[in-house]
């Protein structure tokens, strides 16, 4: 009797095969309908990545290349800085080397001035009016401790004698001095003496007198440019003038 029950209660194999049946499937239907609503899928051999932007096509079009964000997750090792002080730190010496580079470079530097001497003397004598014309070509010599070429603008230059202005001399002509070198700079000025010192002429013309020395006083005023700063140099010498003859210093 126990067997008989036992045998009545079990179900019958085709009725199980059935039900097995469809549960799989309401399974495909379930797996079908979440496919569905995931148009493309790519398929990297472990895990499936959604498309979202490919709309079903395989890819994205041409015109959404630039309005796509990648996204990096926040363990990624290039969100890390790495040696960041370093680089600052090396960036800070960088630009303090560049900037005294420049201001090594730039720096305005002293533009010497130097009296080169009288070369030539070249002398004329009015008669009719006791007149001792000079015509004296001096020297300069400027030295340009720049690294860069800076100009002279101007050049004037004053004669006097016995404190009395006998000739002066301006000159506009701009002369370029190069970066690291002296230049020789010459200009000639005009000096004639007569009316209270036409004793002058009688000194200078007499013959029994071998050396007809007189002294003579010369304020020079140079104007140099450079870095759109001008500067200006003056010197004030001395010199002795042979005024019997022309006169050449070699």
């Amino acid at each position: 009797m126990g067997s008989q029950h036992s045998a009545l209660a079990r179900p019958p194999p085709y009725k199980q095969r059935r039900g097995e049946d469809a549960e799989d499937l309401l399974a495909d239907r379930e797996q079908e309908e979440a496919i569905a609503q995931f148009p493309y899928v790519e398929f990297t051999g472990r895990d499936s990545i959604t498309c979202l932007t490919c709309q079903g096509t395989g890819y994205i079009p041409t015109e959404q290349v630039n309005e796509l964000v990648a996204l990096i997750p926040h363990s990624d090792q290039r969100l890390r800085p790495q040696r960041t002080k370093q680089y600052v730190l090396l960036s800070v010496l960088l630009c303090l080397l560049a900037s005294g580079l420049v201001v090594f470079f730039l720096f305005p530097h002293s533009v010497l001035v130097d009296d080169d001497g009288i070369k030539v003397v070249k002398v004329t004598f009015n008669t009719q009016d006791s007149l001792v014309i000079l015509a004296i070509t001096a020297t300069l010599k400027i030295r340009n401790s720049n690294f860069y070429p800076v100009a002279v603008t101007s050049l004037s230059s004053q004669v006097q004698y016995m404190n009395t202005v006998v000739g002066t001399h301006v000159s506009s002509n701009a002369s370029l001095i190069p970066p690291r070198s002296e230049q020789l700079v010459n200009f000639t000025v005009k000096a004639e003496m007569g009316g209270p010192y036409s004793y002058v002429y009688f000194f200078c013309t007499v013959p029994e007198i071998l050396v007809h020395n007189i002294v003579i006083f010369m304020r020079t005023s140079v104007k140099i440019l450079y870095i759109g700063l001008t500067t200006q140099s003056s010197l004030e010498t001395h010199h002795y003038v042979d005024c019997g003859a022309n006169s050449t210093v070699v």
